[in-house]
């Protein structure tokens, strides 16, 4: 995007310092913080790019704590973003898709706890299908403690202070909130530099997507089998049948949604009874981006920014995108639940 009052483009640092000197008395810490991750993301995005040439693709032999196999660059990911969260010294621990438990940083005083799902979408990597980072960034609620654990980081999502996530696809973008509307930036492998895109992405209010892993359908709840044979059934006043997209990489999935409007649906199943996606590092913060440009997202009852944590590595399911079909999808599943659908 072109700063109209001088005619060139606008770089993701000129924009965090741009919006820091909006808030007099602000330190500029959380604003490192996110200088710290879009550097990590260029890295990244450079190893992604050329994956194919530097024997970083496959597995690595490992499985994580969710029991999943761990790919190459999964490791090589976590590995750059806990090493830029270190160097700024104000980031005490961080919680990782790819570490059991907290990991503590060596900075007293730091008083910011981020939450990383290093590369989302890893299963995607070695048939180069998109794939994202998401970070999810809180406030550390006893600075004056010593002892840092678990209790620190289980905080509702409302208390988010930054949250956003990069994708790799056909290019590297790279969108965040600070609870003051959602900024977009394109990186512009020329020069190195994130270029500011669209600083105030709006979701459409209601879209003709809806993006879900229909090879689970007989596993779900009976309320989403029939809104998805809703959403099939031809509708000119409705637009419908909807277009049926599925990617399997969260960040690629719920990116299209943010712009085209629309839903992305992970349910609980007879699988996943409390769903598969984790909390805090997956659907928090894509669903206090999704709300800060207009759009929703619910557990199947109440807003996922809400739900109190009990573990870090807690999972739920998620219904999020558009006001009008998350909604919709929330009445189909109360009535067949015989539960009062509230707005």
């Amino acid at each position: 995007m072109v700063d109209r009052k001088t005619n060139r483009v606008i770089t993701l640092e000129e924009y965090i310092i741009q919006g820091q000197n909006k808030f007099p008395g602000a330190t500029g810490e959380l604003s490192q913080l996110l200088r710290d991750i879009g550097l990590a993301a260029k890295i990244i995005s450079r190893e992604v790019n050329k994956a194919g040439i530097t024997n970083i693709l496959g597995e690595d032999g490992t499985t994580n704590v969710h029991g999943e196999s761990v790919k190459k660059l999964d490791l090589f990911a976590d590995k750059q973003l806990i090493s830029a969260l270190s160097r700024s010294e104000i980031t005490c621990m961080v919680i990782s898709e790819e570490n059991d438990g907290i990991v503590e940083l060596d900075n007293e005083g730091g008083k910011y706890i981020v939450y990383l799902d290093p590369l989302d979408g890893s299963s995607n990597i070695d048939v180069n299908v998109s794939i994202g980072s998401i970070f999810s960034i809180y406030m550390r609620e006893n600075p004056d403690s010593e002892q840092l654990s678990e209790e620190d980081a289980l905080q509702a999502g409302t208390k988010q202070v930054a949250a956003g996530y990069v994708l790799y696809g056909s290019s590297t973008l790279l969108a965040y909130t600070t609870g003051l509307g959602v900024s977009v930036f394109t990186l512009d492998p020329s020069i190195g530099e994130f270029i500011l895109s669209d600083d105030d992405v709006r979701i459409p209010d209601h879209g003709t997507i809806y993006s879900v892993n229909e090879g689970s359908y007989h596993s779900w709840e009976e309320g989403l089998k029939q809104y998805v044979k809703y959403c099939q059934v031809e509708d000119p006043e409705t637009n419908r049948p909807y277009k049926a997209r599925y990617i399997g990489s969260m960040v690629a999935d719920v990116h299209r949604t943010l712009i085209t409007g629309g839903i992305f649906i992970y349910p609980n199943s007879s699988q996943y009874p409390n769903g598969k996606l984790r909390l805090m590092y997956e659907c928090n913060p894509l669903s206090f981006v999704i709300e800060q440009a207009g759009g929703m997202a619910i557990d199947g009852k109440g807003r996922i920014l809400e739900i109190t944590p009990e573990s870090i590595h807690q999972r739920t399911p998620i219904f999020i995108g558009s006001k009008g079909n998350v909604l919709k999808v929330k009445q189909f599943l109360a009535e067949h639940r015989n539960e009062t659908v509230n707005a």
